[in-house]
């Protein structure tokens, strides 16, 4: 890995106030609820990252909004210093099929009123509540 790896994360709410989040599969992390998101592939733009990692792990396709802010806070990943750009995303269409892939075990809904209940992977707390969701 890269002395500094650059990453993605999508914060994505539905119409019905629940965001969508991920189980983790692998380390580190594992078994937690996390964003989803990924690396940024070589020659990939950050906003083509998110959707390519939104679509690998929740076989979602979403419109990206707007960005939220870098998140680079040492300790944040403990694979390294990792800087990641989240995304405030929007789910294409009425009618979707959400399920895991990739490196994700489950993709779920989860209401915004339950997250505080919910043990959450890397910074994505304070990412969710930068994005007004908790």
């Amino acid at each position: 890995m890269p002395d500094v790896g650059l990453a993605v994360d999508a914060i994505i709410e539905d119409r019905k106030g629940n965001v969508v989040l991920i189980k983790r599969k692998y380390p580190p992390f594992q078994n937690y609820y996390a964003l989803p998101g990924g690396f940024i592939d070589e020659g990939e733009k950050p906003v083509e990252a998110v959707i390519r990692e939104v679509k690998e792990e929740t076989n979602l396709d979403v419109k990206v909004e707007s960005k939220l802010g870098v998140y680079n806070k040492e300790g944040r990943d403990p694979r390294g210093n990792i800087h990641s750009t989240a995304y405030i995303c929007r789910i294409i269409g009425d009618f979707y099929d959400i399920k895991g892939g990739d490196d994700s075990k489950k993709a779920e809904l989860i209401p915004i009123d339950q997250l505080k209940t919910i043990d959450l992977a890397f910074d994505h707390r304070e990412i969710l509540r930068d994005a007004k969701l908790e």
